[in-house]
């Protein structure tokens, strides 16, 4: 195979605030250089998944989704309580067919899911 996937690109209205709130999601760190134009959150470890790129765009989030992660915890508690003191906010909560999840908003407006597992 000649490729493999490397990252992930998000749009932003501040790149680098974007950067913090899913540094600090994933426990991980934004890369030197960050502003509100550009900024790179580092994989580190590749077992972390790819690196994230957060890119400053003029227009603002409308409907669609810039990119819609999603995250599988085994202490869905405590992440959902950790992500909202992060500065996420629920959106809505599921049970169905013994799967749970919960779809957040970023500090942006993004939606992701964190699901149990």
């Amino acid at each position: 195979m000649s490729m493999t996937f490397f990252g992930a690109s998000f749009d932003a209205h501040d790149a680098a605030r974007a950067a913090r709130f899913w540094a600090a999601a994933l426990d991980r760190k934004v890369a030197d250089g960050a502003d509100e134009h550009d900024a790179v959150v580092e994989a580190g470890d590749p077992g972390n998944g790819p690196r994230l790129a957060f890119h400053k765009v003029p227009e603002a989030k409308s409907t669609k989704n810039r990119f819609h992660p999603d995250l599988i915890t085994g202490d869905y508690e405590g992440e959902t309580e950790r992500l909202l003191a992060l500065g996420a906010t629920k959106l809505n909560e599921v049970e169905r067919g013994g799967a749970r999840w919960a779809t957040f908003a970023d500090v942006e407006g993004n939606e992701f899911d964190l699901i149990a597992g």
